[in-house]
């Protein structure tokens, strides 16, 4: 860290937000099955997002150093508390993220976020319903200072500094799938509320037909349907209506990276490159970003608290 954080001149006022009104829904976990109740509440300046067990008393905040499990969601653990997670958290974080909400408590009556139409829509649908409230404290942004990448065989996901005179977040992402309904793909794009409303936040969660028979047995994708993922069986979309755009996966794919990278904690300033990434090397970048501290340096008012 360079110093006391100053905000960059490059940078308008930029102020924490929240919710002005509590909202909920009611939904099913796409892993779990279980029916869940999701209420999202406002909070005060600096609480972050928060997600709480109602049904333990247990709250987890929404951070990269938290994340218990990778395996097909992100999911969040109380480390002094084995049972006590919070399941596919990526979508409602994206949403969040994108939209520019800093402080929130996401009450849950079960361990897995709702997966609802299995996109980010229905949450941004709900926080445009409770509308946005500016706060009088200053946001914090992470500056990426040098290059930092993790991989795994021929994928990989990198964060890089800025181009010149440039902030906020530029994102390129690459898929490669087998599957002849997928293949290969690739979006670039600057993360704004709007561009996140008009080419990410509809991209639906999909899966393999075949993998279908191979996830229930494992206990994953109980709650999963035609109604709220994308099965792709080879050359063919089993979902009646198809896809919502012809690059629906890597759209969603990037809609996961934006979740997963919102588990900072705070905005990232900078550029997300990446090919074949997914929840794990997501994850990953973010504690091996946190772990140089030559490769970041904060931007604003409040730090940032790692845990040990």
């Amino acid at each position: 860290m360079d110093g006391t954080p100053q905000i960059p001149l490059s940078l308008p006022a930029d102020w924490q937000r929240t919710l002005k009104a509590p909202i909920g829904c009611v939904g099913v976990g796409l892993h779990t099955g279980k029916r869940v109740s999701l209420n999202l509440r406002p909070a005060d300046p600096n609480h972050g997002i928060v997600f709480r067990r109602t049904d333990l008393g247990r709250d987890i905040p929404a951070r990269f150093d938290l994340v218990v499990d990778t395996q097909l969601a992100t999911v969040l653990g109380d480390p002094h508390w084995g049972s006590a997670r919070i399941g596919t958290v990526e979508h409602l974080m994206a949403a969040l993220s994108a939209l520019g909400i800093d402080n929130v408590l996401a009450e849950l009556d079960g361990p897995e976020v709702p997966v609802l139409d299995g996109s980010a829509a229905p949450f941004v649908f709900l926080l445009d319903c409770a509308g946005v409230a500016e706060q009088t404290v200053p946001r914090t942004h992470i500056e990426i200072r040098r290059p930092v990448r993790v991989s795994e065989g021929d994928a990989f996901a990198e964060l890089r500094p800025a181009a010149a005179g440039k902030s906020g977040l530029e994102m390129a992402l690459s898929i490669d799938f087998a599957a002849a309904a997928i293949g290969r793909q690739a979006l670039s794009l600057r993360l704004t509320p709007e561009s996140f409303r008009a080419e990410l936040a509809r991209a639906r969660t999909f899966t393999m037909a075949e993998e279908v028979a191979q996830l229930r047995a494992a206990g994953l994708a109980q709650g999963g349907s035609l109604d709220n993922a994308v099965v792709v069986d080879q050359a063919r979309i089993l979902n009646p209506g198809g896809l919502r755009m012809r690059d629906e996966f890597a759209r969603h794919k990037l809609l996961d990276a934006v979740g997963d990278l919102a588990l900072a904690g705070v905005p990232l300033s900078g550029r997300f490159i990446a090919h074949r990434s997914g929840h794990s090397l997501n994850n990953r970048l973010l504690r091996a970003l946190f772990a140089d501290a030559s490769a970041w340096r904060e931007v604003g008012a409040t730090p940032v608290s790692v845990a040990a």
